[in-house]
């Protein structure tokens, strides 16, 4: 168990990344350190090989001053070519703005122009010191050994260098692609960053092992302490350059995981930071994308959801939105406000508008607990169906019920008077308009009939008149909260209706 602990304190500290003004010369500082190990390495790997060979001790000690001499010009030269180079990202940086797209350009090139700084100024030196080497030494062919042995290190170092970079700059670099994302123009992506930690795990060392056995001037072949330690070089470099390069595939791959596994659940406002700039970055950013498409298109139901009914959105995402319907039989509510107009002349158009959003909360959520659609609003009336778009087992019954709890609601409020009006029988249920503009509604005899009744319910005292056919049709039970009405002659109707009223010993 005290494994676990450890191993957290070690991702966190793998976690870890300068911000702000600070990055630039942290990353300088840290690269710097890398190198100067790297100059360490190969010249105990130089003294290793030469302590077998047929070299002077007087000119390995030239050898040695011109490499510190070397250092002690190039390294500050190399720190200022390469704080010069990014003196664009240090001004944003340390002026805690957003970026410009030329400066976020120049920030992505931040890995790159570290690694090159590290690469010219290693192959200078492998220059300079074959060069003194060859010179000094008795077998000229040494200068050749030095160089290439000073070259692969330049080549671990300026690797090193570039995932470093590339770990420990990732803040400066989601910055950057805030302002200057992904396009598809790939800085160093998956597939070379895993050729590069061949290289600096297999590779290089490889090709060093192989030069210790081909050393012209040490015929007998490398003593075991070189091999040695060379091999402890190869492991050390291997895993850090493994860990950095598993860090910065790994890493982005698990957040990548985590978001997604938060849109499963339908949280649609994660985020990914984009901190890379090749393949990954893309895939960080259509992430982002995708979720705000997502987002986008669950606002746009919702909406759509509001505006026709769920029951119809959810339709019409399923189906599709065409022009046509179809024949069923349903039920409809009709519920109309009395007196609406001398109300808006005493309350003001701002305090009726109250009144109504609360009345037609209170319409919206009975017909939806009953499953039934609220399908369209007409000033202070609401006309409700059940059974379309969706089947219902009862929509006689759902009507009814939601008719009395309506008008037992309303009563209590006292706020408004009202008529409620319910018939049931066959319709057409469709979609109706344009192509480029629908509405979803019912046409046939019952929602006529259901709107001239909420004009005689305007006068009983329950304020709720059904038709006998829906009364009827409704499910066992519901009848019993029902009596027998007046015989009316409805508007635009040529037969009378027998109507039913709420009991008055059963509201």
């Amino acid at each position: 168990m005290r494994g676990v602990p450890a191993a957290r304190r070690l991702d966190a500290a793998l976690e870890w990344a300068p911000t702000g003004r600070r990055a630039v010369p942290v990353l300088v500082v840290l690269v710097v350190v890398a190198n100067l190990v790297g100059v360490g390495t190969v010249g105990l790997l130089l003294l290793g090989l030469s302590a077998g060979a047929h070299d002077p001790a007087g000119g390995r000690a030239v050898i040695a001053l011109t490499a510190l001499a070397y250092l002690a010009v190039a390294l500050p030269l190399g720190v200022l070519v390469g704080l010069r180079w990014q003196r664009p990202t240090a001004a944003w940086l340390s002026a805690g703005r957003r970026p410009t797209p030329v400066e976020a350009g120049h920030a992505l090139r931040l890995p790159v122009d570290i690694a090159r700084v590290a690469a010219v100024t290693w192959l200078g030196g492998a220059l300079l010191v074959g060069v003194v080497g060859a010179v000094v030494s008795p077998f000229p062919l040494v200068g050749v050994r030095i160089t290439l042995a000073a070259l692969l290190g330049g080549v671990v170092a300026a690797g090193v260098s570039y995932l470093l970079a590339l770990r420990m700059g990732r803040h400066v670099t989601a910055r950057a692609l805030q302002a200057h994302p992904p396009t598809g123009a790939l800085g160093l992506g998956v597939r070379p960053r895993l050729l590069l930690t061949w290289g600096l795990t297999s590779g290089v060392p490889l090709l060093g092992l192989v030069l210790l056995f081909l050393d012209p001037s040490n015929p007998e072949g490398p003593n075991e302490a070189a091999v040695v330690f060379l091999t402890v070089v190869a492991l050390l470099v291997g895993l850090l350059a493994t860990l950095l390069t598993g860090r910065s595939v790994g890493a982005p791959l698990r957040d990548l995981r985590r978001a997604v596994q938060r849109v499963g659940a339908g949280d649609h406002d994660v985020r990914v930071p984009v901190d890379d700039a090749g393949e990954i970055g893309l895939l960080q950013e259509g992430v982002n994308t995708m979720v705000a498409g997502l987002a986008e298109r669950e606002r746009l139901r919702d909406l759509f959801g509001r505006h026709v009914g769920t029951t119809v959105a959810q339709q019409a995402m399923v189906t599709g939105v065409s022009l046509g319907g179809e024949l069923r039989t349903v039920a409809a509510l009709f519920v109309d406000i009395a007196g609406s107009t001398s109300l808006v002349l005493r309350t003001g158009p701002e305090q009726m508008v109250g009144l109504l959003n609360r009345f037609f909360a209170v319409v919206v959520e009975t017909v939806e607990s009953e499953g039934g659609l609220v399908n369209k609003f007409e000033g202070d009336a609401v006309l409700s169906v059940f059974g379309a778009p969706a089947d219902h087992p009862d929509p006689a019954g759902a009507a009814l019920r939601a008719a009395r709890r309506i008008a037992a609601a309303v009563r209590a409020a006292g706020e408004l008077d009202l008529g409620v009006g319910v018939a049931c029988g066959p319709v057409w249920a469709g979609q109706v308009g344009a192509a480029s503009r629908l509405e979803y509604t019912v046409i046939g005899d019952p929602v006529n009939e259901a709107a001239r009744l909420t004009d005689l319910a305007k006068d009983v005292p329950g304020r709720v008149v059904a038709s006998e056919d829906a009364v009827r049709d409704a499910g066992a039970g519901e009848g019993r909260h029902w009596e027998p009405g007046a015989v009316a002659e409805l508007r635009g109707r040529h037969r009378p209706t027998r109507t039913w009223v709420l009991r008055a010993d059963r509201p």
